[in-house]
């Protein structure tokens, strides 16, 4: 592991107002102060934004230098990454203590101040997620507790009839063409939970004996505040998985957009299928791609939160 090295002066004779700007500039892009120096672990963002500090040091007739460390003599990586860490250790339980506060507010409190303060906390998270340069387990937990605040004030959903998993499987299913976001979510889960061997094919209108989704027909839709995806998830039983719950998050933001729910991923996911739609893949080549990125997903969204409960060998759960 290497590391990126800031050191600089001011002139004896400048002002406090550069020292200060510069000192909350550090403190943005998650800079960690060892005696004299500021250190970033080495990537490509680190020493842009390191350079960048370095043309407002010179600026006002300082000077800035910027060094590649490969290990700190008598200081192990192990110990650096700790501070990092314990940085942003501090930051999450600062939201988390705001996020308290907000779940204890009144239940009449205005919603549109409710909603303010919440979207603030989303934000604040997000700002610290970006410098959480080693996923410090804590960040996890703020954003569940994020949207467990933000379920709790959002309307109540109808209750979804179980589905036999047996009587789903070896089936052919059908869903409309140019798969967006639930559907291809749904495919995902089809293929990982259902059947594998799922045939699964793409028109307006429904034959005999096919299983119909997302469509105005069949077995699975949208219902009350859920998406097709949230639907599925809860009539075969899966609602436990706390990582499925986490991509129904997603998918429900991207697909419904009422604000319900914040992820991290969502916004990159969100621009990744929009690509696939302005590049005009083919279905078939919409179904590989969304299989792959969702089949990644809930293997992250799995080892995150078995890193949140303390695990060392996530396991992803088969079906």
């Amino acid at each position: 592991m290497s590391w990126l090295v800031f050191s600089y002066s001011l002139p004896s004779k400048a002002s406090s107002s550069p020292r200060v700007t510069l000192w909350r500039r550090l403190k943005r892009l998650g800079a960690i102060a060892f005696n004299s120096v500021q250190v970033l672990p080495e990537r490509d963002e680190c020493l842009e934004a390191f350079q960048w500090l370095a043309q407002e040091v010179r600026k006002v007739r300082g000077e800035a230098v910027i060094m590649r460390v490969e290990q700190f003599d008598g200081l192990p990586n192990s110990e650096i990454v700790e501070r990092f860490r314990a940085a942003r250790r501090d930051d999450y339980a600062e939201l988390e203590a705001k996020a308290t506060a907000l779940a204890n507010c009144s239940d009449s409190e205005a919603q549109s101040d409710f909603q303010e303060r919440l979207e603030k906390l989303y934000k604040q998270h997000a700002e610290v997620r970006r410098i959480d340069f080693f996923d410090c387990p804590e960040g996890v937990r703020v954003i569940a507790r994020l949207n467990q605040i933000s379920a709790a004030r959002a309307p109540r959903d109808v209750a979804i009839a179980a589905a036999a998993l047996e009587q789903y499987q070896q089936r052919s299913w059908v869903t409309r063409p140019r798969p967006h976001v639930d559907r291809l979510a749904c495919i995902w889960l089809i293929r990982r939970f259902i059947d594998p061997k799922a045939v699964i094919r793409y028109a307006k209108t429904v034959a005999q004996d096919e299983i119909a989704f997302d469509m105005n027909e069949g077995d699975f839709q949208h219902q009350g505040n859920l998406c097709t995806f949230e639907v599925m998830i809860r009539a075969f039983g899966l609602e436990d998985d706390v990582a499925l719950q986490g991509l129904g998050q997603i998918v429900h933001e991207i697909d419904l957009r009422d604000g319900q729910y914040r992820q991290p991923q969502t916004a990159g996911v969100d621009a990744l299928l929009r690509g696939w739609l302005l590049a005009n893949f083919p279905d078939p080549a919409l179904e590989v791609h969304g299989i792959a990125l969702f089949e990644g997903l809930y293997a992250t969204l799995t080892q995150e939160r078995a890193t949140s409960l303390g695990s060392s060998a996530p396991q992803v759960a088969e079906r």
